[in-house]
């Protein structure tokens, strides 16, 4: 007898999503969102709620100005559809600067796998003072 599940076979990570989404030249921003963000996605970075299409312009933005850079997680659970990291992100600007930031991040899982919702507070370790919203700049 078979049984199912609601726990998709293959999910995303914060690690991969954010790869997609900000260091991998030449994969288009619709389609790096397309594989990790449901189409009612959502975030709150820091205290601000976003929509999809807010938090694509924040990533399109990103795109103009990130040259390269890695995650590192630190810390990650899953636990049914909830998904919990914290990582570190280091950022190359396009003009030479460098940005550390340690991010602590509570997400919910759509039933493909895709985020449905994160919640994040940020805490910049290295960069510039003008770097400090980087986790929401437009």
């Amino acid at each position: 007898m078979a049984t199912t599940t609601s726990t998709p076979i293959s999910r995303t990570d914060i690690a991969t999503a954010l790869t997609d989404l900000l260091f991998t030249p030449g994969l288009e921003l619709a389609e790096a969102a397309d594989r990790h963000f449901a189409p009612d996605y959502r975030q709150r970075t820091d205290g601000r709620w976003d929509d999809r299409g807010e938090f694509m312009a924040h990533i399109a933005h990103l795109r103009t100005i990130v040259a390269g850079g890695s995650v590192r997680v630190l810390d990650e659970l899953a636990r049914g559809d909830l998904y919990a990291d914290r990582h570190v992100i280091d950022v190359v600007k396009t003009d030479g600067s460098t940005v550390r930031t340690e991010v602590y991040l509570f997400a919910e899982f759509a039933p493909d796998g895709r985020f449905r919702r994160i919640e994040e507070t940020t805490l910049m370790l290295e960069g510039a003072d003008a770097d400090r919203n980087l986790g929401s700049a437009r």
